[in-house]
């Protein structure tokens, strides 16, 4: 538990929190209240608006887009402690290399539920104001959008330990952010154009995603824009046990990595 507070005291230090709190405002009150004034009926393709179960639907699934971004936060805060030789000091505090970086893990999988929670919850708070602005009901009941919402939290934890167990193998900065971006960004979305290669899609990270929250926007546009078909998904039970396997991977990496690595 020292240990775990440590690492709290230390987050707070660096302002972690506060920044991950703006962001998910950003990433989930923001975008869906920019989503839900403009009218997913103006997509292309078009979607039913958020007066409809499917409208809503959309709002709140291309949340998901953005799920890199707590895979960005957590490698950012793991490899800035490599980068300004923190860790060293840490390590010399607690010996036990594995007790840190378990706690480290704790810590961060907390924050990852923290930030998913603080999107889903500025996310349906914009789509309320956003149905009052425009004088328009919603289309469902908001207790009825609480599973949704639990599986976008749950899927940003996942995506935090996804960017803690890549920073802790990168180690530097840079690489590891391009190795976030350019994975969640293109290369799955190249995947997704390679006959018979996007029938590996549900089992990727944002193909699991996609199956957990049911949100299969993103391949109908591709396939709409190609004469491919649609990357399947999956079961939201699949997609969940795929996105804890990815997670737990991360972890698992995240501890045994540097156990044995020379800190210089």
């Amino acid at each position: 538990m020292n240990v775990i507070h440590g690492e709290v005291a230390r987050l707070r230090a660096t302002g972690v929190p506060l920044w991950s709190t703006l962001i998910a405002l950003a990433c989930g009150g923001g975008l869906t209240l920019l989503l839900a004034l403009t009218g997913p009926q103006n997509a292309q393709p078009p979607m039913p608006d958020i007066d409809t179960p499917e409208g809503v639907g959309f709002v709140l699934g291309i949340g998901t887009v953005l799920l890199f971004v707590p895979a960005l936060i957590g490698t950012v805060a793991i490899t800035s402690e490599y980068r300004h030789r923190t860790i060293g000091t840490t390590f010399l505090v607690v010996p036990r290399r594995g007790r840190v970086l378990t706690a480290k893990l704790t810590v961060y999988t907390v924050l990852g539920i923290v930030y998913g929670t603080i999107v889903s919850l500025s996310a349906l708070l914009a789509l309320i104001v956003a149905t009052w602005m425009r004088g328009v009901p919603l289309g469902v009941d908001p207790a009825d959008l609480t599973p949704a919402l639990i599986q976008l939290s749950l899927a940003a934890a996942a995506y935090m330990l996804l960017g803690v167990g890549i920073g802790a193998l990168a180690r530097s900065p840079l690489v590891a952010i391009g190795i976030v971006l350019g994975y969640f960004m293109f290369a799955e979305y190249i995947l997704m154009l390679i006959p018979g290669i996007n029938a590996i899609y549900p089992f990727l990270p944002g193909g699991a995603t996609a199956s957990l929250t049911s949100f299969d926007f993103l391949t109908d546009a591709i396939a709409s824009q190609t004469a491919l078909a649609p990357a399947t998904v999956a079961s939201p039970v699949l997609g969940a046990s795929v996105l804890v396997a990815y997670a737990a991977a991360a972890a698992i990496l995240a501890v045994i990595a540097p156990l044995r690595r020379d800190l210089t």
